[in-house]
């Protein structure tokens, strides 16, 4: 999503001409490009799919609505398993029209997890639940810090449900140390996601995260911090603004890959 402007077959050239060898995907467009023809592409170029983004939405209070998003959690599932990644990551969901419930929602999302965990496991995929900043908690995601993400996750194995740490998302919160070692104590960080925090947010917040080294993150601080719980997985780059995604694509990926090494290595 760093470089949504880059088409499938343009984004893998320009990571294997700067070296990088893993790419986090998004439903959206390996969908429009055809899930076979993805996965054919992935392996030709001799990529890792490093995680699917996304499944979940799993707060529905509404029968039909909830079965529904199962259905499409099983298809996230399967498309997973056919690039490859053994990680499919989860935005919980917000909660729903009418509602100010939000325990009741978190108890929704585990009691969906129990339908989904063994149709995962058969696939080889573990689930990942992200916990997005406080301001989505109305209409995107219930799961606010990494500790209440653990409560759900912790109700599962750690090999078939675990956590995502995005540091856009988690950064402000001073539990969040002590949760990211208690996952890694546990084996469930599934991912590591970065992103900068700007001032002043942009208009459209969900499309407002900043260039690595941009903001007020301690982004090398985050990845010592994930060494040290013991994660040794791949650190995805997720930048969601429309500024970068009005620039070309192939510099706007150098440029991470320059800012990566700058600021987190």
């Amino acid at each position: 999503m760093t470089v949504r402007q880059l088409s499938l077959p343009e984004l893998f050239t320009a990571c294997a001409g700067l070296g990088v060898t893993g790419v986090g995907l998004w439903r959206e467009p390996v969908r429009a490009h055809g899930l076979e023809a993805a996965a054919r592409l992935v392996r030709a170029a001799g990529l890792t799919v490093t995680s699917l983004c996304r499944g979940g939405f799993l707060t529905a209070i509404d029968p039909a609505a909830r079965a529904a998003a199962l259905d499409d959690n099983r298809a996230a599932i399967d498309e997973a398993a056919a690039l490859g990644t053994e990680t499919l990551v989860l935005v919980s969901g917000g909660l729903p029209a009418h509602s100010r419930d939000l325990s009741g929602a978190r108890e929704r999302i585990a009691d969906a997890l129990a339908e989904l965990v063994p149709y995962a496991a058969e696939r080889g995929v573990r689930l990942a639940v992200e916990p997005l900043h406080p301001m989505y908690a109305a209409d995107r995601c219930v799961v606010s810090t990494l500790a209440q993400a653990l409560e759900i996750a912790e109700r599962f194995p750690p090999s078939r449900v675990g956590v995502v740490v995005d540091t856009y998302h988690v950064w402000w919160d001073d539990t969040a140390p002590g949760a990211v070692m208690r996952a890694g104590a546990a084996g469930r960080i599934h991912g590591f996601q970065v992103a900068d925090w700007i001032t002043p947010l942009p208009a459209g917040v969900l499309h407002g995260r900043g260039r690595l080294g941009d903001g007020a993150i301690d982004l090398r601080g985050w990845r010592e911090l994930v060494d040290t719980a013991g994660y040794l997985g791949p650190i995805e780059v997720e930048i969601f603004h429309d500024g970068l995604w009005a620039e070309d694509g192939a510099e706007v990926l150098a440029d991470t890959v320059a800012r990566f090494t700058k600021h987190l290595l």
